[in-house]
This record gives C-alpha cells, sequence and structure tokens, in this order.
C-alpha cells in the first residue's frame, strides 16, 4: 500500500464536501443577497462553516493529529455572535449530513443523522488553534482561500495540507469555479487538485471523479506568463513587471485569486507563479502556500524564495520573514530567480541613490 493512501482518500472527499458547502454558501449568501460594498460576513460564514466541517471530520479520521486552521470560534461563543453562529452551525450541519459519495466514510461522522450540535461543531473550529512547529503530523486548513474572488464569484480555493515533521506531503486544492479544460473557459467548471508527496499531482473533477495527471510542460522563458494575485496589496504587480522585463517576457500576466494559481501552473498554464513583498511586516500563512507547494512539486516544478531556499514550515503559523515566493517549471525556475535577484538589486541600487 502507497503512503498516505488513507489521508488522500479522506482529503479529497473533505475538500469535496467543503467545496459543495463554500458553493452553497455563495448561491445564499451572496448570489441572492444584496451585500454592502465590503461586507466580507459571507466569507465568513462560509470559512467557519467549512473548518467545522472539516476539522469535526478530522477528529474521527486522525484524533491525534493537529490542525493549523485560519478560524477560532471565540467570538462565535459570545452573546453578541449568536446570529451567525446559528447560521455557521446550519450550514455546516447541511454539508455534514449530505449523502455519502463514493470515498466518503460514515466513520467520519457524515451522512444522513449524523447532524451535530452547535458545541461540538465550535469544538472542532477551535481545534484549528494549534501553533505548528518542527516535528509531528499537523494539517493546515483555508477554507476559503481568496476573499474578493469568492465574493465575485471569480476564483477562490478550499485548500488541505497535511505537514510532516515540517514537509509537505499530501496537498488537496478544490477550485470550484476553475475550468475543468483550461483551453475552454466557458466550458464545466469545477476541479479537485491532489498531490502526495513522491506519488505525482492529479487534476479530479468536482465530484472528485476522472482523474487525470498533470505536469508542468518544458517550456522557455519567452513563453512564460506570468501567474499572479488580481491584489496589487498582496504581491508586487510592478516589481513582477521589472522581471517579465529581464526575461524578455511578452504574454500579459495571468491575475487571478488564491491557490488556484498554484494549481494552474501544476496542469501547465503560466510557467510561473510570482509572489513578492508589498510592504515591510507583511508574513505568509503556512496555509497558504503548503498544498500548493506539493502540488507544483509532484507536477515537476520548484517552489522557493527569492533566495532560493525552500519555504521553512517549520517556524509556527507563518514561513518566517517574507522573502517571497517563486514557483516554476523546473526548465525556467532558475532563470526566474535570477531575474528577480537581479532586479532586486536595482530596487536596492534606486532606494540607495534616492537616499543619498
Amino acid at each position: 500500500m502507497s503512503q498516505y493512501t488513507a489521508e488522500r482518500k479522506f482529503g479529497l472527499a473533505a475538500v469535496r464536501r467543503a467545496c459543495a458547502l463554500t458553493d452553497s454558501v455563495f448561491n445564499k449568501l451572496v448570489k441572492n443577497e444584496t451585500l454592502v460594498k465590503g461586507d466580507k460576513s459571507p466569507v465568513t460564514v462560509g470559512d467557519y462553516a467549512a473548518q467545522a466541517l472539516v476539522c469535526s471530520m478530522l477528529q474521527r479520521a486522525f484524533p491525534d493529529d493537529l490542525v493549523v486552521g485560519e478560524e477560532d470560534a471565540a467570538d462565535l461563543r459570545e452573546e453578541s455572535g449568536r446570529g451567525m453562529r446559528e447560521r455557521i452551525i446550519e450550514l455546516a450541519n447541511e454539508a455534514i449530513v449530505s449523502p455519502l459519495k463514493d470515498g466518503d466514510d460514515p466513520a467520519w461522522g457524515v451522512g444522513p443523522g449524523a447532524e451535530q450540535d452547535a458545541a461540538s461543531l465550535l469544538d472542532a473550529i477551535d481545534r484549528g488553534n494549534h501553533e505548528g512547529g518542527k516535528t509531528g503530523r499537523m494539517w493546515t486548513l483555508d477554507p476559503i482561500d481568496g476573499t474578493k474572488g469568492f465574493l465575485r464569484g471569480e476564483q477562490y480555493a478550499v485548500c488541505l495540507s497535511l505537514i510532516v515533521d515540517a514537509k509537505p506531503v499530501l496537498g488537496v486544492i478544490g477550485c470550484p469555479n476553475l475550468p475543468v479544460d483550461p483551453s475552454k473557459p466557458d466550458g464545466a467548471k469545477g476541479c479537485i487538485f491532489v498531490a502526495t508527496k513522491g506519488q505525482g499531482a492529479y487534476q479530479y473533477d468536482h465530484e472528485g471523479l476522472s482523474p487525470k495527471s498533470i505536469s508542468i510542460p518544458h517550456i522557455s522563458t519567452a513563453d512564460i506568463s506570468f501567474l499572479e494575485s488580481v491584489e496589487a496589496a498582496h504581491s508586487s504587480h510592478g516589481f513582477n513587471a521589472r522581471v517579465a522585463e529581464q526575461l524578455k517576457v511578452c504574454k500579459s500576466p495571468v491575475r487571478m485569486d488564491s491557490q488556484a494559481k498554484y494549481c494552474c501552473l501544476a496542469r501547465g498554464e503560466g510557467g510561473a507563479y510570482l509572489r513578492m513583498p508589498t510592504g515591510v511586516g507583511y508574513r505568509e500563512k503556512i496555509w497558504d502556500h503548503a498544498s500548493g507547494q506539493v502540488l507544483v512539486e509532484e507536477s515537476g516544478g520548484v517552489v522557493s524564495d527569492s533566495r532560493g531556499q525552500s519555504l521553512d514550515f517549520g517556524l509556527g503559523r507563518t514561513l518566517g520573514e517574507n522573502f517571497g515566493i517563486i514557483a516554476a517549471g523546473k526548465s525556467v525556475h532558475s532563470h526566474v530567480l535570477e531575474a528577480v535577484q537581479t532586479a532586486r538589486a536595482e530596487e536596492d541600487d534606486n532606494k540607495a541613490k534616492a537616499h543619498a
């Protein structure tokens, strides 16, 4: 039996169920309700409900494993949080009791009749409070990665990974709005990507069926179109443009929210993903990159920071000091890294001259 077979089966089923939940939240709380600009409450509801779902399943499937999650239930336990709490519990239970499908295991506490009370689901959310570290097994969960993409009905992702002794060994990313076939952007949507260390990377349909092996093709730097964040606050678009100039890249960047960028890269789109710091102080969260790293590496790519060093998932809940992230196919990663370092040196020289 291959290593992590049980974890892979669980991850695919949990993310499939969480994607159905978040899609339901969008249809009920975003599409059919008028939101005040800047209102992120549907995302909050979806985040909490999906974390309650996945963590309650994890508690039964792997009771000794720790979880590093984005949310905690402190505010929901207050009287002021009653309205949101009731909505979250209702949505989580809808997902929990939905019919069993291929790959589901009722021992995980899902299926008809498996409804849970509020106290149990709030406790499940709080399972995500682990602080991370260098040793042992821990799961990372980002229930809705890509807040603004979710609210726009564009790209977002449900991201689950297993980290063992600070190394991501399993990544599962559900992308409910990503086209199944990149050559048919208006065609069927909804994919789940799964990668296990040493066992390759696969794309499934939204039901967790029809697995297809994926890989990053050998390309030249001229063929790159950078995958980057929609929000300039998340990644420096101007810096990426200077890197593109260094590489003589002619294609326009492809911008989307969430770890869907890692998924697109892994199945042969773009060729490189850049996420360079926009300011001082921000630290990348481990749940924003663990799944993507193993997916890209198992697709034949390389993930590093701007120094060419591997990302360190053993520092706690963050990746530590932000040196940026470069993910690319093996044929171009070293060239992108060199261009990033050249652009960074030029930037530093210009700052020094400005202060002289």
